[in-house]
């Protein structure tokens, strides 16, 4: 069973939040942008691997996105595979063009046919992730569970090229439809040796209660300041940042779009880039009303939660 599914990242919510509330001249744009780009590319990736891995759901334990506390450090994981014999890590990787592994200087480098770029080593990447996991497993008294890993390269265009031990890389690195097979492979193999049947929805639960959420302080990362995020309501069809409210909705002035919930998207803004929280004061100011009242409307039927001691509204 898919026991915990993944999320488009946090820190990718805020700058695609943010994104549109900035002048087109704040200094910090561009930077935002380009990361953006980066890390929705990664989360593409990770979304194309899920398809593949969501083939062992019916037989295996999957979580999705795993981040936890090991030692002190934050540990994230994008894919765990638990069976009744092992835990597989299997590790995503979007690259495009060819990228070829080298196993002799263990590094990875990517060639659009012009430029070759270096990459960390996502084998030493996840070997790391597996000692951090067995030390978490250990110090939660689960010692003995064997951990395998996997690298899956989510593009089915990209062109693997190893320097070295090209079959050493061959048992580990692969395309995403070729990783649930590597993994039932490998679960053959271990039968034999196997003794004790590990309960893998239990851990599975031990580790989804263990699990936190990756983010990041994008305002302090691009030296965004409350003043400057721009108010208002954007439009989802033409993206128009200022909505005007009319009776039973919002309308877009640019594309003539209605739309009855327009509002519920400025207010999840607010909660993620300025406070987990927000005031009928504040939603009249980031929302652009001209009545309280119908602030305290708009916020009563958004599904917030009202804090009559601080006189706020949270999620729930």
């Amino acid at each position: 069973m898919n026991m915990k599914l993944r999320t488009k990242p946090r820190p990718l919510q805020k700058l695609d939040a943010a994104i549109p509330r900035l002048s087109p001249h704040f200094q910090q744009l561009p930077a935002m942008k380009e990361d953006a780009a980066i890390q929705q590319k990664g989360f593409s990736g990770e979304l194309k691997v899920d398809y593949y891995l969501d083939y062992l759901a019916t037989n295996y334990t999957i979580l999705q996105d795993v981040y936890l506390r090991v030692n002190g450090k934050n540990v994230q994981i994008d894919s765990l595979v638990l069976s009744q014999q092992a835990i597989y890590i299997v590790d995503s990787k979007n690259f495009n063009d060819t990228i070829t592994f080298d196993t002799t200087l263990k590094q990875m480098t990517r060639s659009d046919g012009k430029v070759d770029k270096g990459f960390e080593y996502p084998i030493t990447q996840v070997q790391n992730q597996q000692f951090h996991l067995q030390s978490w497993l250990s110090q939660h008294n689960l010692p003995s569970i064997p951990i395998y890993y996997f690298v899956a390269i989510s593009e089915p265009s990209t062109i693997i090229k190893v320097h070295g031990d090209t079959e050493a890389i061959g048992k580990i690195v692969a395309h995403a439809a070729r990783i649930p097979s590597m993994i039932m492979e490998k679960e053959q193999q271990i039968t034999e040796q196997s003794v004790n049947k590990i309960q893998d929805g239990k851990i599975g639960k031990i580790i989804l209660n263990a699990c936190n959420v990756f983010d990041m302080d994008i305002n302090k990362k691009f030296s965004i300041k409350k003043m400057d995020l721009l108010p208002g309501v954007i439009c989802t069809e033409c993206g128009l940042l200022g909505m005007e409210r009319v009776y039973g909705g919002w309308r877009c002035r640019r594309c003539n779009m209605f739309s009855k919930n327009a509002h519920l998207n400025a207010i999840s803004d607010y909660l993620l880039l300025v406070k987990p929280y927000i005031t009928n004061r504040e939603c009249m100011r980031f929302l652009k009303l001209s009545s309280r009242n119908a602030a305290t409307r708009i916020l009563s039927k958004s599904g917030l939660i009202y804090v009559e001691k601080g006189r706020y509204w949270v999620k729930q």
